[in-house]
């Protein structure tokens, strides 16, 4: 039963402005403007401190261009409060209107208390026809919004802006990054207090990170199904509200502690980029609950089956796909992303299945809406963007196919880096591609060399150190009897299945490790390297841990391999020292476009290799003639131990990643042995 209405609470209604949705505070009063063209009414809940008691209802008492909206002087930052929404539900016609269910406002800065999973956060009965309407009130098992003032003082911060071609990115999880990292204060683990700990940045400047980029930290939901297996969604692409963060990352519950941790990731010198998930939302189908977008207007928030719009359109694999195309649910969207670039300081973003982004009446479009919009807005056209190349809809898989200012995450990268060092057969045309940033994919309307964003490993599939050490994932602890997860991982136990005490095994493992960190690091594009696995981090065979929030998924601090840190480390600083990433592609020579800054040669069987050679095993080295910078030398053995003769001139060492120390130097002989699965590099002395 609904608490009876305050009515000592009125509206002004001279103060209220549709210009800007969401809850905005003024100082004096909060302006309330939420977006629904096709509700009949829309009432503003307010509740007490506690998020539990409702101390108003009223209704927005004004509507343009299908925005309801109010001006209520008095409230205050810290005032809870939702939404309920009145029109049709037709669910045939897309509409799933029901009042009884308490909406949260998609402009929420922030959220206070959990979802309580029970059968009345459904707008149908649940175990009925989703076309009868449940009249149950879902009040009390929702999360409130919460007025927020976005004051703070920035003082000297200001945008790093590191050029691409010195980029390197780190991906980690807010939470498995510190809960077992002994420098981290037990209290502030797991959340944005720990991650900004000295000894996390401390360690992110040693191994040469310039970026940090963060799993989905925007409010997401629990999953009902995992959490009654006794699981949860530890990643977060289930998202709930696009402004306001995750609650449990936040150890003070303060929106400050956040940009706190910005704030000294930038005195580092290290950029944050959020992972963002703007393709899908956590109310899945048609069948799923009514959280907000659904009960506000399904019918503008998502895309719907044109034949029965009663079902939802699904590209993501999520249950549903925001409607991008909707001009009032794409300004959501640029809202929020500039929310977090102007109130939060972020640096970046990298899209999530963004190809559901790109998806318009004819398929995916580069020159579509949500790219325009992005490319000519003058805040979000400034930071770095990465695009997740795919969905799981027809025409989805677009590595190569994004405009720029965009990066692209490039699976082929992973798959034929792995696949070479795992001495798969006629690899090595495939990884000249990697080694020059995937120019196939990416060489064309003018888009620069490190539109690649190279990986061996990400959060979704093995990380490095299984890659070498398990042949076959292990996702029994997900309780799907193994059956998710990729089975393409192009892994090599080398000799046992999972952990062993083998010396010759151990030895063989790290020496593939450093070899397969050299080759991502010593290519063009840009790197990025999956937190942990810089000292060998094992999620015990685990290639889709999405549910694992727990040590299996938290980063094995204790366990570190200090030899791949120094490595590493190593590899990192003589990246950066001979700038061997440049923003234009290095093209074989007669192959310039005017401005190319360096040219390249391939060397093999002791010579300039030919058409010919490209089908054989053994050594492959990379010359790249660069008149202004010094020549360098990259010569990659996957196979076992074999001469190479050099290019004339005089050669110095720099790194051999078979070494227990990478770093090398001294004069060369002009023919040396390639260590079997090892990198090398080499400069003109």
């Amino acid at each position: 039963m609904l608490k009876a209405v305050d009515h000592a609470v009125r509206f002004d209604r001279d103060g209220a402005r549709p210009s800007v949705l969401g809850a905005e505070y003024d100082g004096e009063g909060v302006n309330f403007a939420l977006f629904s063209d096709h509700a009949e009414r829309v009432e503003l809940c307010l509740y007490a401190e506690d998020g539990k008691t409702q101390t108003a209802a009223l209704d927005l008492p004004e509507m343009e261009g299908g925005v309801w909206h109010g001006y209520l002087p008095g409230v205050a930052p810290g005032q809870a409060y939702g939404y309920r929404v009145h029109g049709p539900y037709a669910p045939e016609a897309g509409h799933r209107f029901n009042p009884a269910k308490l909406l949260l406002d998609p402009y929420a800065r922030q959220l206070t208390g959990a979802i309580e999973w029970d059968d009345a956060l459904f707008g149908y009965t649940v175990g009925q026809d989703d076309t009868v309407r449940d009249d149950r009130d879902s009040a009390p098992f929702m999360p409130k919004a919460l007025v927020v003032d976005p004051a703070y003082d920035w003082s000297a911060d200001r945008a790093l802006a590191h050029p691409w071609e010195k980029t390197v990115i780190y991906e980690a999880h807010v939470k498995g990054l510190t809960m077992r990292h002994d420098g981290v204060v037990k209290a502030d683990r797991g959340t944005f207090a720990g991650l900004a700990a000295p000894a996390v940045i401390d360690h992110l400047k040693a191994i040469g990170v310039t970026a940090i980029e963060l799993l989905p930290v925007q409010s997401f939901v629990q999953d009902r199904h995992l959490l009654e297996k006794g699981l949860s969604n530890y990643w977060g692409y289930n998202t709930l509200s696009f402004f306001a963060p995750q609650a449990p990352y936040l150890k003070t519950g303060q929106l400050s502690e956040i940009k706190d941790a910005i704030r000294r990731f930038h005195d580092a010198g290290i950029e944050v980029l959020l992972d963002v998930v703007y393709n899908h939302t956590a109310e899945g189908n048609e069948m799923g609950p009514t959280l907000s977008f659904r009960g506000i207007d399904n019918a503008s928030y998502y895309l719907l089956s044109p034949d029965n719009p009663r079902h939802s359109f699904d590209t993501t694999g999520c249950g549903n796909t925001l409607n991008v195309a909707h001009p009032f649910v794409l300004r959501m969207i640029l809202d929020s992303l500039r929310y977090w670039v102007q109130v939060m300081h972020v640096d970046g973003f990298r899209f999530d299945l963004a190809s559901t982004l790109g998806r318009e009446s004819a398929g995916f479009e580069r020159e579509g809406a949500f790219f325009a919009a992005i490319r000519q807005d003058p805040v979000l056209s400034q930071v770095k963007l990465i695009a997740e190349p795919w969905d799981i809809g027809e025409g989805g898989y677009q590595v190569g196919g994004f405009p720029w200012p965009f990066r692209e995450w490039n699976d082929k990268a992973r798959d034929d880096l792995r696949s070479f060092w795992r001495r798969d057969p006629g690899k090595r045309g495939r990884l000249a591609q990697r080694l020059l940033g995937s120019p196939t994919q990416f060489h064309h309307s003018r888009r620069p060399a490190t539109s690649s964003v190279n990986f061996l490993a990400a959060h979704d599939g093995f990380t490095l150190w299984d890659t070498l050490s398990y042949s076959d994932k292990h996702n029994e602890a997900n309780g799907e009897n193994s059956a998710d997860g990729h089975d393409n991982n192009l892994s090599d136990n080398m000799g046992a299945e999972g952990p062993t005490e083998d010396g010759n095994i151990l030895y063989g493992r790290m020496r593939r490790a450093k070899a397969m960190l050299a080759s991502l690091l010593m290519s063009q594009g840009v790197p990025m390297i999956l937190a942990g696995d810089e000292i060998g981090n094992s999620q015990q065979g685990n290639n889709n841990a999405y549910c694992q929030d727990n040590d299996l998924s938290w980063i094995d601090w204790p366990g570190a391999k200090a030899e791949l840190v120094q490595a590493v480390a190593a590899m990192t600083a003589l990246r950066a020292e001979l700038r061997l990433s440049q923003p234009r592609f290095a093209l074989g020579a007669g192959h310039g476009d005017g401005h190319a800054d360096e040219a390249i040669w391939w060397h093999g069987e002791g010579r300039e290799m030919t058409e010919a050679d490209w089908g054989h095993e053994g050594p492959l080295g990379l010359w790249l003639r660069r008149p202004d910078r010094g020549d360098v030398l990259i010569v990659l053995n996957a196979g076992d131990d074999a001469p190479f003769a050099l290019p004339e001139g005089a050669w110095a060492w720099r790194l051999n990643s078979s070494a227990g120390e990478v770093t090398a130097s001294g004069a060369c002989e002009p023919q040396i042995t390639a260590p079997g699965q090892a990198v090398l590099v080499l400069v003109e002395a």
